[in-house]
């Protein structure tokens, strides 16, 4: 069963786009400041998106911590995340996919795509999976 844990650090951004339906998905910022998806496996998230922002609104990310996030396959307890190419976290494999940045690690599976995971995430200072 997925949950949310204390925040340790979480903060507000604007949205850049309606994101009312992204609630756990990682987020970037963007030139302007604001926070968008992330759209692609090598963006780098500044976090996980706590709540369900139109555009323009203020969107509450968590930078690092415990949270709920979206999964893009089914992931384990221990996995390694990253973004996907929709914002929906995917297993990473350490040392060999060297262009995607490490988000965080699984604590409680997901057994589908769709599905909420339980990872503790760290976007404050992203690093390649090398």
């Amino acid at each position: 069963m997925a949950f949310e844990g204390t925040q340790p650090l979480t903060w507000s951004f604007e949205a850049a786009a309606d994101l009312s339906a992204k609630q756990y998905y990682f987020v970037k910022l963007n030139s302007s400041g604001q926070v968008a998806v992330c759209a692609a496996a090598t963006d780098v998230p500044i976090g996980v998106l706590q709540n369900k922002p139109v555009s323009g609104a203020m969107a509450t990310v968590v930078i690092i911590g415990i949270t709920k996030i979206n999964s893009d396959e089914a992931l384990a307890a221990g996995n390694m995340i990253a973004t996907s190419g929709d914002g929906q976290a995917q297993v990473l494999v350490v040392g060999t996919e060297t262009t995607v940045y490490v988000a965080g690690q699984c604590l409680f599976a997901s057994t589908a795509a769709g599905e909420l995971a339980t990872a503790v995430i760290n976007c404050s200072a992203p690093a390649r999976a090398a």
